[in-house]
């Protein structure tokens, strides 16, 4: 809608450093006045491949399971009609900096279905929200600490050919070369 881009727009005139464009942004602000289902269905097809982050402007009875939002790009709400040029250059600053900008009440919201996930889903599976195992990590952590295959498998009660599989589906899992290889990533994403 051109009233509502043009609109947008002037609200980032008071800050240089924000630079609105038609092709190739950092972030794809979308407007939307429109039912849940809705806003869901047009971020499919405005952003198939999430791969640009969206900065989701609607009203605020909008109570879409965030977790498909997030998949789908959203990584800023901003309330309809508590909208701010202040907030929006906000939004678009958190969001361009990797960051997430969303109401308190959505933050809210979204612990509460990680932490529904985490109990509902992971926990039964033993997984981590990283997604990967508790004996992943039990197994990486003796690795990086020198232990041997045999001696892993006797501190932790498993057979060696256990422990091997355990490594062996986390490289497969992460395109890793060797068990050297593994423990570096594990420790660089934060596993151990």
């Amino acid at each position: 809608d051109p009233l509502i881009r043009a609109g947008l727009a002037q609200c980032l005139d008071e800050h240089q450093h924000i630079e609105t464009t038609n092709d190739n942004a950092d972030v794809v602000v979308v407007a939307m006045d429109i039912a849940e289902a809705s806003t869901i269905e047009s971020l499919r097809s405005l952003n198939p491949t999430a791969v640009k982050p969206v900065i989701l402007v609607v009203e605020n009875r909008w109570r879409a399971d965030i977790a498909t939002g997030v998949r789908l790009g959203v990584r800023a709400v901003l309330w309809r009609h508590h909208f701010s040029a202040g907030a929006f250059a906000q939004a678009i600053r958190a969001v361009s900096d990797g960051g997430g900008f969303l109401p308190v009440s959505m933050q809210g919201a979204l612990v509460d279905q990680l932490q529904r996930t985490y109990r509902e889903v992971l926990a039964p599976l033993d997984m981590t929200p990283s997604g990967i195992t508790h004996r992943d990590i039990d197994v990486l952590r003796l690795v990086s600490e020198g232990f041997g295959l045999e001696e892993i498998a006797q501190k932790l009660h498993f057979s060696e050919r256990t422990v091997k599989n355990i490594l062996y589906k986390f490289m497969e899992r992460f395109d890793l070369s060797n068990r050297t290889h593994a423990v570096a990533y594990a420790i660089r994403a934060g596993f151990i």
